[in-house]
């Protein structure tokens, strides 16, 4: 890559403990000291041309603090865009080509060293929260030496997640895929000695739909899902596959900062958990089965206790996160459905590896639940091959499997299946 620079002032913070670590990026290896540091507006509002021109932007805040949101340009949209400049940001492509800047409609003195993050959208339009270096890097203790994979859209809190460690962590390098190597990202990670992933279930479940035999000759020791709710049923289909590997599922949002880890392979996290206070941690709490969150990880602003708009359960001793609030609930004559458990009944078929529930206008009931589901591309290993319901299920089977484990107004009515599992650039499905 070649970016038009322009000499810097000196720069205002030490270079991060991370800048030797290795990075891969469109088959290309290098280091964090060798991106270039380009001259940015400040405040700056970077579109990435890709994956390379994102972790130039990131190096660049690391070391100059300018103020900075990165996204990519199919993230925001002329309205945002709009909002941007308004908000006195200087939004600029940067490619191969330099940095090409819009000058701000209301231009501003920037705060130096915050950084903006657009959150995933999940609640209407994405919305700008604010952080610095530090409230993102939520990795502090020394850790193994690792080859991460970065599947994540740059500049979402995820992405800031991987990329934070790697930067700040000696010995934590990265490997980084474009959106057009997705599909095969096994060999590509199987090819640089990559150890360890982050990805959202979806991104586990349609990598093991596509390629399970790809995805286990990749040396996985760690294992990290987050991003959407994780159920039982994908942490058992990875255990499988990586007996030896430590699995974690952790709950991070924009607002809150990273809230939840676990490690003990099952879903949901201990009811003990909440209401614990402890110094320097995030407080969990449940109001109106709504998860609260209190962190010292927050956006500006957002002190004090958050509503996370996430619908809780509590069951088996577990507090389980199925879904958002707004779109879990499905009310079947009156009475109240969670979409996410039909959901993990569903998924914890052997032969499912994937579904999406809703909600469907109805005669008499008002609503209806339904259902989508994606097969898995064989008999699963250790099914019974003379039982139906766990070789190539049909949708009376499903429905069956469904009938066995929840009330009878929880049952899909219907059932459609389709040939893939659908994802957006953010990693998750629209569930």
């Amino acid at each position: 890559m070649t970016v038009a620079t322009t000499r810097h002032p000196a720069p205002a913070h030490p270079e991060p403990a991370g800048v030797d670590n290795r990075l891969v990026v469109g088959g290309a290896a290098r280091t964090w000291r060798s991106l270039p540091t380009p001259t940015l507006p400040d405040p700056a509002a970077v579109l990435a041309h890709s994956a390379v021109h994102a972790l130039t932007a990131a190096r660049q805040h690391a070391v100059h603090g300018t103020e900075l949101l990165i996204s990519t340009a199919s993230r925001v949209d002329a309205t945002m865009r709009a909002e941007l400049s308004a908000a006195g940001f200087t939004v600029s492509v940067l490619d191969d080509d330099g940095v090409r800047p819009s000058a701000p409609t209301r231009p501003r003195v920037a705060e130096p060293g915050r950084l903006w993050l657009l959150t995933s959208g999940s609640t209407g339009r994405p919305k700008r929260v604010g952080h610095t270096l530090d409230t993102l890097t939520t990795v502090r203790a020394d850790q193994p030496e690792r080859t991460w994979l970065c599947p994540y859209a740059p500049g979402t809190y995820a992405w800031w997640q991987v990329v934070t460690l790697s930067l700040t962590q000696p010995g934590q390098h990265l490997v980084v895929v474009e959106p057009d190597e997705l599909d095969d990202w096994p060999s590509v990670a199987a090819a640089h000695g990559v150890d360890a992933a982050s990805g959202t279930p979806t991104f586990w479940r349609r990598t093991l739909h596509r390629d399970a035999d790809a995805l286990a000759r990749v040396p996985l020791r760690q294992i990290t899902l987050g991003g959407e709710p994780v159920d039982q049923a994908i942490l058992d289909q990875l255990r499988e596959v990586f007996p030896a590997a430590r699995i974690s599922w952790i709950y991070a949002s924009s607002e809150v900062g990273a809230s939840i880890v676990v490690h003990d392979g099952r879903a949901g996290f201990p009811v003990d958990w909440l209401d614990r206070e402890t110094p320097g941690r995030p407080t969990l709490s449940v109001h109106d089965d709504e998860l609260v969150v209190t962190s010292p990880h927050h956006g500006v602003g957002l002190a004090g206790p958050i509503r996370t708009g996430d619908r809780v359960q509590v069951l088996d001793g577990r507090v389980l996160i199925t879904g958002r609030l707004d779109s879990d609930e499905i009310n079947v004559g009156g009475s109240k459905v969670s979409a996410g458990l039909v959901r993990g009944v569903l998924a914890g078929h052997p032969a499912v590896a994937w579904a999406r529930v809703t909600g469907r206008r109805a005669p008499v009931l008002g609503r209806m639940v339904v259902a989508e589901v994606v097969l898995a591309p064989a008999g699963p290993a250790g099914a019974d091959p003379a039982s139906a319901d766990t070789d190539v299920p049909d949708e009376a089977a499903l429905v069956r499997w469904c009938a066995d484990r929840l009330p009878e107004h929880a049952v899909p009515r219907r059932i459609r299946v389709l040939t893939d599992i659908p994802v957006k650039e953010t990693l998750k499905s629209d569930v």
